[in-house]
C-alpha cells in the first residue's frame, strides 16, 4: 500500500481472498511472485483513487478473476479420482517442492515398454527398475505373467517442457503400473515418494519437508514414504502437517496395499483378453 501511495483505509484484503491468491496465482518457495501479484492489486485501486472514481475499496473473490485474469493454478486436478494407471509423486525441485503426476497406459503389442517426459537419467533406471521388479512378482499381484509379451506399455510424466531427475519416484512408478495391470484406482488425496530396489525394499529419498509442503498446498490428504525417513517429518513444526496422514514403509507391498484401491473398476482394461485374442 505505502508503495502505491495508498492509506488503510483505501483498500481491504480478507484473509479469505489472500488465502485464494496464494493458492490460486502464485506457485513458488518464496513471495517475489505474490509480491508482483499483490502489486497488481494496489495499482487497479491507486489508478481509481488518482481518477477519481468511486469504488469498493474491499478486493472479493471476483476481483482477483477481473484484475489478474483466470486462475494459474488448480489443486483440485491432484485430489479428483482418476483412471487406473495414474498416480501422484512428489518431487524436489530447486524452488521447493512438486507435484508430480505419473501415468501409464497399455495397448495390445509385443512388449514394448515407451517412457516420455522430458527425463533424466535416474528416473530412466527407476522406471525400469519398477517395470523389472513388477514383471518378476506378476503372480503376487494376480497378474498373468505371459501377458507382458503380448501388451506395449506407455508411461508418461506430464508436463514435458519441464525436466525431472532424481531418485524420488520409484514406488509412485510402481504404484501407476501395478494399479494399471491390475485395474485398481490409487486412492485420491493420496501422494508418495520414494525410491525401490529390484528386492522390493523402499528406500530413503531427500527434500522431505519441502514435499510434504508441496502435498500440503495441493490438498493432499496422505503420504506414502520410506521408514528410514520418520525423522525427516519429526523435525517439521507439528502445525505445518497437522491433519495430514503419513505411513511409513519398508518394502512394495506395503505401498501397494496402502495405495491400491481394493476393488478393480468395472468397465477397465481386462488382461485376458489380450491373451484370448492370441490364441484365436
Amino acid at each position: 500500500m505505502a508503495n502505491h501511495g495508498l492509506k488503510p483505509k483505501q483498500v481491504a484484503i480478507s484473509d479469505r481472498v489472500l488465502e485464494r491468491l496464494i493458492e490460486e496465482y502464485t506457485k513458488e518457495s518464496g513471495v517475489r511472485e505474490l509480491d508482483r501479484q499483490l502489486a497488481s492489486l494496489m495499482r487497479n485501486t491507486a489508478k481509481k483513487v488518482a481518477m477519481g472514481e468511486k469504488y469498493n475499496p474491499t478486493i472479493k473473490d471476483e476481483d482477483l478473476e477481473r484484475i489478474l485474469g483466470p486462475e494459474k493454478f488448480d489443486k483440485s486436478i491432484y485430489t479428483e479420482e482418476n483412471m487406473p494407471g495414474v498416480a501422484v509423486g512428489l518431487a524436489w525441485t530447486p524452488v521447493g517442492g512438486d507435484i508430480l503426476f505419473i501415468e501409464s497406459t497399455l495397448s495390445k503389442g509385443t512388449g514394448l515398454t515407451t517412457v516420455t517426459g522430458n527425463l533424466g537419467d535416474v528416473m530412466k533406471e527407476s522406471t525400469s527398475t519398477a517395470f523389472t521388479y513388477l514383471k518378476a512378482n506378476a503372480a503376487r499381484y494376480g497378474i498373468p505373467h505371459e501377458v507382458f509379451a503380448k501388451v506395449n506399455v506407455h508411461l508418461h510424466f506430464p508436463e514435458g517442457a519441464v525436466p525431472k531427475d532424481g531418485p524420488s519416484a520409484g514406488i509412485t512408478i510402481l504404484s501407476s503400473l501395478a494399479s494399471l495391470f491390475t485395474q485398481r484406482r490409487v486412492r485420491p488425496y493420496l501422494a508418495m515418494t520414494g525410491e525401490i530396489t529390484l528386492r522390493g525394499k523402499v528406500m530413503p529419498v531427500g527434500g522431505i519437508k519441502e514435499k510434504i509442503l508441496a502435498a500440503k498446498r495441493a490438498g493432499m490428504k496422505e503420504i506414502i514414504m520410506c521408514e528410514r525417513n520418520r525423522k525427516d517429518v519429526q523435525q517439521i513444526n507439528p502445525a505445518y502437517i497437522k491433519h495430514m496422514k503419513f505411513h511409513f514403509v519398508k518394502t512394495m507391498d506395503e505401498v501397494v496395499e496402502l495405495a491400491l484401491q481394493k476393488i478393480r473398476v468395472r468397465d477397465g482394461i481386462q488382461l485376458q483378453t489380450f491373451l484370448q485374442d492370441d490364441k484365436k
